[in-house]
């Protein structure tokens, strides 16, 4: 029996543990799609227990906590930090198969140094383990991501927000890690929203659809200017019904003026808006990222009483693929389709993302994605899944590898989950006769992976 989490966890060969601990675990992290709160980073918070740090605003630890039983009062209500800590220990003793009893665990080795299982009886020693250290100042917010080894992130930023922590991580030289926003216009894609009037104030005097492309477009040139790479949309289907500007213009007035909206009309708009952002990422270089395949807030009660992000959202319909083809084939015929990453919470639509991404592959080392297992599959068989699929329909050697997709300053430590998993896959190959053992060309799919790939494909050499 092989001790748990060893110094050779998940790598099962000679080749995998080689190439893992000799290539992989050396690398820098490229973390180009996060949720970490900028604010946090430029003001270098400090956590004052794990509880802060750990439970605070991570959905997947709440949905686990409520699967046990455990009352709301102890996961996002107002029960003592220790509580809640002593909760989460005791749901977590019984999370077996899942990636949370891994990832809280490796994070536990990695920043703490604790060697041993957290569960109800240990808890205390490793809350007063982890309170000791984060008491130093090379654990704040700052401290983490330079212990991670992160080289890069890109944050998730509103396309109204002003960037002034941005501004000012940029113009502070004492933190060498790039902290990049990240575009999100996912407010002003939501026409059907009730807040969407409200939301338009911000974005300045919005009278007409053309305006609003305008003003999103320019907001866009200042997010480059400091430092931009990436424009994400958060979708539940890439939508494809093109209409007519004069058309487009009459859905913007209608929506303004109280009408509300058919699903038609509302696809007809988010495909203009989705064809214009795609067109201006474009002419500037950036990547886009389509997230989709998600149904959001889906327990009334717990948005009610929660919020959004609270740990009510599932996996949706399956996505229209061939409404995504016609996006995509819509910018590609006039040469307008940027670096593109496609990311579907729907784990069936894999195979039809990896056959579709190679339709349109031309100018550069993996221009279309497909983006790593996302969200309620980022765990060892979903990231099994997708290298299968990637690599058997495609280049896996080109592609751009994993990311946090997180709010939590301890979640790099799922670079090492998935970079454990990958070295494990290519690996396995190798020792089953099916890849030659050929030193240079493992170390080259390796590190490209893991770093390279996403160093170069976000322009990140500089």
């Amino acid at each position: 029996m092989k001790e748990f989490m060893d110094r050779d966890f998940l790598l099962t060969s000679n080749t995998s543990k080689h190439l893992y601990h000799a290539v992989a675990a050396r690398l820098p992290i490229i973390d180009y799609h996060c949720h970490l709160p900028v604010s946090e980073i430029c003001e270098n918070r400090s956590f004052d227990n794990i509880t802060q740090l750990w439970l605070g605003g991570d959905h997947y630890k709440w949905r686990l906590m409520r699967a046990c039983g455990v009352d709301e009062r102890y996961i996002t209500g107002s029960a003592p930090d220790r509580e809640k800590f002593q909760k989460w220990a005791e749901t977590l003793a019984l999370a077996i198969g899942n990636p949370l009893y891994h990832w809280s665990h490796l994070e536990l080795k990695r920043y703490f140094g604790y060697e041993g299982i957290l569960n109800g009886e240990t808890a205390e020693t490793v809350w007063k383990l982890c309170n000791e250290k984060l008491r130093q100042a090379e654990w704040s917010a700052r401290g983490l991501i330079l212990r991670s080894g992160v080289e890069a992130l890109c944050t998730t930023d509103d396309p109204a927000d002003d960037l002034e922590y941005h501004r000012r991580l940029a113009e502070d030289a004492s933190f060498t890690v790039k902290v990049l926003p990240g575009f999100r216009p996912d407010r002003a894609l939501s026409i059907e929203k009730k807040d969407f009037p409200e939301y338009l104030g911000k974005m300045g005097a919005i009278q007409s659809f053309d305006d609003l492309k305008q003003a999103l477009i320019g907001r866009l040139d200042y997010f480059i200017s400091l430092g931009c790479r990436v424009a994400d949309c958060g979708l539940t289907a890439v939508p494809y019904e093109p209409a007519s500007d004069e058309k487009i213009n009459r859905v913007f007035r209608k929506r303004l003026e109280g009408v509300k909206l058919s699903n038609l009309e509302v696809n007809q708009y988010k495909t203009a808006l989705l064809l214009a952002l795609g067109q201006g990422c474009a002419e500037r270089n950036i990547v886009m990222q389509l997230h989709f395949g998600v149904m959001r807030d889906n327990s009334s009660r717990l948005f009610r009483n929660v919020g959004c992000d609270a740990g009510g959202d599932a996996i949706g319909d399956r996505a229209p693929i061939s409404a995504l083809a016609s996006f995509l084939d819509a910018l590609d015929t006039i040469d307008k389709l940027p670096k593109t990453i496609l990311y579907s919470l729907d784990p069936g639509d894999n195979a039809s993302i990896d056959a579709l991404i190679g339709c349109f592959q031309r100018d550069c080392f993996g221009k279309l994605q497909h983006g790593s297992a996302w969200w309620f599959n980022d765990h060892k068989r979903g990231m099994e899944d997708h290298l299968s699929g990637l690599a058997e329909s495609g280049i896996l050697a080109a592609f751009v590898g994993m990311l946090t997709d997180s709010r939590s300053f301890l979640s790099y430590a799922r670079h090492e989950y998935f970079r454990r998993i990958l070295c494990e896959f290519v690996g396995r190959r190798v020792e089953n006769g099916e890849f030659p053992c050929d030193e240079a060309a493992l170390q080259k799919i390796v590190s490209g992976v893991c770093y390279l790939n996403a160093k170069r494909y976000f322009r990140l050499e500089d």
